[in-house]
């Protein structure tokens, strides 16, 4: 699948290298490289949760055991599996936790997701605080 870089990019690595010369030095050794979103507001905090705390490699390897439990990671399909279940993939019991409530959140509609693109930084985290 070929990704196409944000408009922002530029702008954001701009600022990024000036407030953080460990950062820039990364920047300049990856100069065709840019973050994306994979456009799944759910997928990517659950993924997020999942990858708190661990190495990359331990992450996917939790995720892949994951969906080899569940098949395609779901908010419905989170809250439908026992927690015991969750945590046999390698989920700590407070990930377990936070993926149950993260999921509630979203089947309960209690997250404003699709006004995200419209709000700052600091309403969406409050959102999802």
């Amino acid at each position: 699948m070929v990704r196409k870089k944000p408009n922002f990019w530029s702008k954001a690595k701009r600022e990024l290298k000036k407030n953080d010369k460990k950062l820039g030095e990364i920047i300049d050794l990856y100069p065709a490289e840019f973050l994306f979103s994979k456009s799944d507001p759910f997928l990517t905090l659950a993924r997020s949760v999942v990858g708190q705390q661990i190495s990359v490699k331990a992450a996917q390897s939790v995720w892949d055991r994951l969906t080899l439990k569940i098949g395609k990671v779901s908010d419905e399909k989170i809250i439908l599996t026992h927690s015991n279940s969750l945590k046999s993939v390698g989920l700590s019991r407070q990930k377990v936790l936070y993926l149950k409530n993260l999921s509630y959140a979203f089947i309960n509609g209690d997250l404003k997701v699709n006004s995200w693109d419209e709000m700052s930084d600091e309403e969406i985290i409050d959102d999802l605080i």
